[in-house]
């Protein structure tokens, strides 16, 4: 087979040059960087904020029972069961209710369809880093707030005009929660801006804002299965908020992908939020897991910030974050440690694992920090 010339040059050109085919909104992208999801034997994995426990055995029983003829089919565009089971959890209604793939493709709608406005939204200086990233796609003009000296949301900083406001309830990567009645100033500070709470790890501590949502027009609060649910490689996320601004998260969903949850995502979801009690189990464990592991690891003089998700945030004040990190990898131990920016470059976030776990954690950092 003949190879045009010009095609082999094409192959073999630098990167820099290949580029000029890319789009200007992709030149000036800086891509978000997930968590290592490294192929190791023996591995203590504490870098992604996974639970550490499987999922309900219901889920397991309704995505094997998927597994049929059925699948020539598309899956139901609106997942109208799941909805309806998501609703019924909440209190609210299904026509409040917006689901996606995961908590990530729910919250890039949110960006697109609420948060796209001329003056610039705001969110922490210290937060999910995917949401610069989502306004680099989108080009949605931004402005980070700093977080206090405690690393904690000072709510003040953002009662000025913005575009709207977003933020992780408890925040990510710190695990600071803040409180219910915070929220609500935010949220009398802010009627003509849309607010979204991401509750990624809210179910590890802190409590819903999706009570206030019959109060507050502007609210959206996404919610993930990823963490509480055990179900991060399902990938199932949803928002809840009043009708209109689920039709908004849909005229985006329904201009993007009208079938973004498949058959198994849709059945094991619904499986996993009617099995409460397994929920509330696992949940529990990790909640006990992490009071222990802030224990022993402020009797090893760590300074760990309160956190009320399924990880920590930790420093120590004779050991740098990147050498840490170093050393627990050396013993495949793997925490996520970040460079930038350089306030939270002495912090390691670990996900709260097993007791074993744990265990295996701590008696690493006791043979790091003699040393």
């Amino acid at each position: 087979m003949r190879v045009l010339p010009n095609i082999v040059c094409a192959l073999n050109e630098p990167r820099q040059i290949m580029s000029q085919y890319w789009s200007a909104v992709v030149n000036g992208l800086t891509p978000y960087v997930p968590g290592e999801q490294p192929k190791l034997a023996n591995l203590v994995k504490l870098n992604t904020n996974e639970n550490p426990y499987g999922p309900s055995p219901r889920v397991l029983e309704a995505v094997r029972a998927e597994a049929a003829e059925t699948l020539r089919l598309y899956p139901d565009p609106g997942s109208d069961r799941l909805r309806a089971g998501i609703a019924a959890l909440h209190g609210v209604t299904a026509d409040q209710v917006f689901v996606g793939n995961g908590s990530d493709e729910v919250l890039a709608h949110a960006f697109m369809a609420l948060l796209k406005h001329d003056q610039p939204i705001l969110f922490p200086d210290i937060t999910y880093s995917f949401y610069p990233v989502y306004c680099g796609l989108y080009e949605i003009a931004y402005q980070t707030i700093p977080l206090n000296e405690s690393f904690e949301i000072s709510v003040d900083d953002y009662l000025t005009p913005n575009g709207g406001v977003i933020f992780p309830n408890p925040n990510a990567p710190t695990g600071c929660l803040l409180a219910q009645s915070e929220l609500e100033r935010l949220l009398a500070g802010n009627p003509d801006s849309v607010v979204v709470i991401d509750e990624a790890y809210i179910d590890f501590g802190g409590e819903s804002a999706v009570a206030l949502v019959a109060r507050y027009p502007q609210l959206l609060v996404t919610r993930t299965l990823s963490k509480s649910h055990a179900l991060a490689g399902l990938r199932v996320g949803y928002a809840i908020g009043q009708p209109h601004l689920i039709e908004a998260l849909n005229r985006v969903k329904d201009s993007f992908n009208s079938y973004p949850l498949d058959r198994f995502a849709q059945a094991g979801a619904l499986a996993s939020i009617q099995d409460h009690a397994y929920f509330e189990d696992i949940c529990a464990k990790v909640v006990a897991s992490r009071t222990r592991l802030v224990a022993a690891m402020s009797a090893l003089g760590f300074d760990i910030l309160p956190s009320e998700a399924n990880f920590i945030f930790a420093r120590h004040s004779n050991h740098s974050g990147a050498d840490l990190a170093a050393a627990l990898r050396e013993r495949s131990i793997i925490v996520r440690h970040f460079r930038t920016p350089a306030r939270i470059a002495p912090f390691l976030r670990i996900t709260v694992g097993t007791d074993t776990q744990c265990k295996a954690l701590v008696d690493a950092l006791k043979a790091i920090v003699a040393c």
